[in-house]
């Protein structure tokens, strides 16, 4: 089975989406097999992370900012793409290290995520997208 989530983003966050893959999951009656999910874009990504504390989500937005800050500050000074602004390129920068495809086992319809897991989608741009993930369901 193939499926697709449209999530609106507003800038760099971390949206969890666990709870619409699960209700994707139980739309189509998925059993046992594992769950892919692609996001279709090349400025965000897909994580599993802690879903307890919203510190773990905010900390890791303010890491990825460390790392690949916008094009316009002086040690990205280098970068010659900026055709959509200076978030552009770090937002290809960042979604070079971070997964932009999972997969999940699925048990009895539900994602065998841990106790503090969760699905998210990761916006590294700052102007307002609709971002595509596709999911497929296969069974074992």
């Amino acid at each position: 089975m193939q499926g697709r989530l449209t999530l609106s983003t507003h800038g760099p966050a971390c949206h969890e989406i666990t709870g619409q893959m699960a209700a994707w999951l139980r739309d189509i009656g998925a059993r046992d097999g594992v769950l892919m999910a692609f996001v279709q874009h090349t400025s965000c990504s897909l994580l599993v992370q802690e879903n307890a504390d919203p510190d773990v989500q905010h900390d890791l937005l303010a890491w990825l900012d460390r790392i690949a800050p916008p094009a316009d500050h002086p040690a990205m000074g280098y970068l010659r793409h900026r055709d959509e602004g200076p978030d552009d390129m770090p937002a290809h920068l960042k979604a070079a290290i971070l997964p932009v495809s999972l997969t999940i086992p699925v048990e009895a319809g539900r994602m065998r995520l841990g106790r503090w897991q969760g699905v998210y989608l990761v916006e590294h741009r700052t102007a307002p997208h609709r971002r595509q993930v596709a999911l497929t369901s296969a069974a074992l």
